[in-house]
């Protein structure tokens, strides 16, 4: 049986561990090499070590311009031309309006928004018709929650970016969707400000309003990358794949 992404090259943000790296995976075993990127050579080496010779990785912070223009070169470098790009690495910072401080807002536009819209831009000059564009998104991007001011409009940000990226790139032949995660138990949650005791009153509230009655896993969300990425989606653009079990549309 063909692989779906035979001979595709596809660049990952902050794919070290988590959704990334189970994206990573997915995409290595459907015939696809990787670029990917972490915030420390550290993970980028353990990570590296576990996805094998079709995996190559760069330490790159996507909030820092300089860096993604050095992942852009690196893409050049190892593959010439990008097939696919999943824009994944991001935070969640979660507090009441008045402990929002100046701080805690820029670190979340930061990663969440400059650092995808930026990602994008770069890696851009190296996709050609036929490739695909992923925004990591979420399912929170149409709700609203208290606490939750800077997370959830950080991924209404993304939201928007789909749809307009995909008005202005279908005429070059590539294709912008987003995939919009449910609740997923990954170091997502121990690198935001909500702490273990935070995160475990949120997924038990998240809960009890999924249908299905479960959090998600990583796989669930990287099977849906890459379908996606791949050509059974070609005649699907500026679309927002939501995988949460059904919370937002109940």
């Amino acid at each position: 049986m063909a692989k779906r992404l035979e001979n595709k090259k596809a660049v990952i943000t902050g794919a070290t561990t988590g959704l990334g790296f189970e994206t990573a995976r997915r995409f290595i075993e459907e015939g696809a090499q990787v670029l990917i990127t972490g915030r420390t050579q550290k993970n980028i080496d353990a990570a590296l070590a576990k996805l094998g010779k079709n995996a190559h990785g760069m330490v790159a912070n996507s909030t820092n311009i300089a860096d993604l223009d050095k992942l852009a070169k690196e893409a050049k470098r190892i593959f010439t031309n990008v097939d696919i790009l999943f824009a994944n690495a991001g935070v969640g910072i979660f507090a009441p309006i008045e402990a929002v401080d100046e701080k805690s807002f820029n670190d979340q536009f930061d990663l969440n928004v400059k650092g995808v819209f930026f990602t994008v831009q770069k890696i851009l000059p190296l996709l050609q018709k036929g490739s695909a564009i992923i925004l990591n998104s979420s399912t929170v991007n149409s709700k609203g929650a208290p606490n939750a001011s800077l997370y959830f409009a950080s991924k209404a940000a993304v939201r928007s970016f789909v749809r307009c990226m995909a008005a202005e790139l279908g005429s070059r032949g590539i294709r912008v969707n987003s995939v919009s995660p449910g609740i997923i138990p990954t170091q997502f949650f121990s690198n935001s400000n909500l702490g273990k005791e935070g995160y475990s009153q949120f997924e038990e509230e998240m809960i009890k309003a999924i249908p299905l009655g479960r959090a998600g896993k990583p796989l669930e969300i990287a099977n849906a990358v890459v379908f996606l990425s791949s050509d059974e989606a070609s005649y699907i653009t500026a679309e927002d794949l939501i995988v949460d079990g059904g919370w937002q549309n109940v």
